[in-house]
């Protein structure tokens, strides 16, 4: 994989969470989460399972009701999926989302399609993801992780300004993880805002520039890895560390 040649749409895009919180029932998913992304940087959200982190993109996307701002630049997120991409914004799925009766180029194809330089767009997804031998293959017939890279060249072809990454290293080696945090890292460097869910706690800590950590909905410890990582807080909800002060 290299970086990716699509360039971002627009200007570079900040996104800002202010006391977001969110209920399912009497059960409370995120309360009042507050956090920041900026152009050009990578912020992780980090936290057990159940700790509400795909709570957070799904309010950020418009797919759950909450309290509280999601803000993109000066506006309010988009309520629906079908705005999101004229806003800038591009996720992943945990579960990848992609079209099995498709082939790799068509998937890549689908969120450009009406658009006039949408070849061009794909064509560059394609070389930068090392798919172009895959272009006519049906999606179902390649491996994971040249799945998972099919569906990250779907979410780039738009050039987002403010990209949301779904566990982006799960399923994937050592090798595949390295190329993974370069693309991510080139992305981000073209002034895009980046926001990643990843269990992976090496890759968080050696690609993130912040890390924001989730525990039963609530931010328990923010800062840049190397706090978060002395964080005794973080250590025993996430890491599995009593804390002893």
């Amino acid at each position: 994989m290299s970086v990716p040649s699509t360039p971002a749409q627009g200007d570079p895009a900040r996104l800002e969470l202010s006391a977001v919180s969110v209920a399912f029932g009497g059960l409370t998913a995120l309360d009042d989460v507050s956090f920041d992304v900026r152009p050009g940087e990578i912020v992780a959200l980090i936290g057990p399972n159940g700790a509400g982190k795909t709570t957070v993109f799904n309010a950020v996307c418009g797919l759950v009701r909450h309290r509280g701002e999601v803000r993109i630049d000066d506006a309010t997120a988009p309520r629906r999926t079908s705005d999101l991409t004229t806003h800038g914004l591009s996720r992943t799925l945990q579960g990848l989302g992609l079209f099995a009766g498709l082939t790799v180029r068509e998937n890549v194809l689908l969120p450009v399609a009406a658009r006039r330089d949408a070849d061009d767009r794909v064509a560059a997804q394609l070389r930068a993801q090392d798919l172009e031998a895959h272009a006519q293959r049906a999606v179902t017939a390649l491996s994971y992780p040249d799945r998972k890279r099919v569906a990250l060249a779907r979410a780039l072809v738009t050039g987002p300004r403010l990209l949301l990454l779904d566990e982006p290293a799960g399923g994937l080696g050592a090798d595949d993880i390295a190329a993974l945090g370069d693309v991510v890292r080139g992305v981000a460097d073209t002034g895009c805002a980046v926001l990643l869910v990843e269990h992976h706690v090496d890759f968080v800590m050696g690609l993130a520039d912040r890390i924001v950590v989730l525990d039963f909905g609530r931010v328990i410890a923010r800062g840049t890895p190397e706090q978060v990582r002395d964080d005794p807080r973080v250590e025993e909800a996430y890491l599995g560390v009593k804390a002893t002060a």
